[in-house]
């Protein structure tokens, strides 16, 4: 792969699979991991100082966060991810690099679409309201790359994960996304003795969870041996209620109080459940680490990294 650009390549997920190619052979030297403070991508110039004697990247660089953040800042959202997406495509392909991974969002599908949800079923409809700017935003890198490949025979590939966590994730309750937030509410509901949690929504809603470090390794699979212009969902599979999610989350965390739903809070999309079979076909991937193995290892590095003075109260989830 040579040189590879990583952007948000210290974020969340951009860590992991930083970590996954290293694992795969190439040097830490040929990894290039920008800061946002050093280069803002939004930025034309900063695009195109980064792309420089780059052969490949992976696009990872992202403003997101969960429904608040989403309903909060709609412009914001939609406009930094479609101006970095869109700028830092047209310098790689000015500069001549090989390869451009794009990662997308299971927020570009349609609000309502036939579960499991297929590739060819990614334009039968608008996005559920409260992410459609950020999710379109993010659909418009695989217009692009489609595009480029059309018209300059540009490698440019779209891959669309569902919705990620495991250690490293945003906690702040500002930009969280559904597992840390809860995480985060029912450890506070615990350590400060409150009778019950309020969670976002009816609980009926459902989603689909793939562990970050599954998720880096269909992403460098994919850059290794993927070139085609469809785009691939990534997923694991595995499906659950946000009622059955909190109350997994409550078991964990030991927290033994009431948990009530919200209804006046918006649910979001109503399922999410990805058709994974293309990523198995073209590129061998099939995420290995089961939901609840990957929760409790979530859950276990919030206890340890969030609240060290109440570790005698988390003792045995920690263990």
């Amino acid at each position: 792969m040579k040189k590879i650009l990583v952007t948000g390549g210290a974020g969340f997920l951009g860590t992991h699979v930083v970590n996954k190619l290293l694992e795969h052979g190439v040097s830490k030297k040929d990894i290039l991991t920008p800061r946002s403070t050093e280069y803002d991508l939004r930025n034309k110039d900063a695009c195109s100082k980064v792309v420089q004697g780059v052969d490949t990247i992976i696009h990872l660089a992202a403003n997101v966060g969960g429904i608040g953040y989403n309903q909060q800042f709609p412009g914001t959202l939609f406009y930094d991810n479609i101006i970095i997406g869109v700028n830092l495509m047209e310098e790689a392909r000015k500069a001549g690099v090989k390869k451009f991974v794009s990662i997308g969002s299971v927020c570009a599908y349609p609000k309502f679409t036939r579960v499991p949800f297929k590739e060819e079923d990614l334009w039968n409809g608008y996005p559920e309201e409260t992410n459609a700017p950020y999710g379109l935003a993010k659909k418009m890198l695989l217009v692009q790359g489609q595009a480029y490949k059309q018209q300059y025979g540009f490698n440019a590939i779209f891959l669309l994960p569902v919705n990620l966590y495991g250690p490293g994730d945003k906690i702040e309750p500002n930009q969280s996304h559904v597992i840390p937030a809860l995480i985060r509410k029912f450890m506070i509901a615990r350590m400060e003795n409150h009778p019950e949690v309020v969670v976002w929504g009816t609980g009926k809603a459902s989603r689909e969870f793939l562990y970050v470090e599954d998720a880096a390794e269909a992403i460098v699979l994919a850059t290794e041996k993927y070139d085609k212009p469809n785009p691939v969902n990534i997923g694991s599979a595995f499906e659950i209620s946000i009622k059955d999610l909190a109350n997994l989350i409550s078991k964990l965390v030991g927290f033994t109080g009431g948990i009530i739903f919200d209804p006046s809070k918006p649910d979001g999309q109503p399922r999410r459940k990805l058709d994974v079979s293309r990523a198995k076909e073209e590129f061998g991937f099939i995420s290995k680490t089961s939901f609840e193995e990957g929760l409790k290892k979530t859950v276990n590095w919030y206890i340890k990294r969030t609240v060290q003075s109440y570790e005698e109260i988390f003792s045995e989830q920690i263990k």
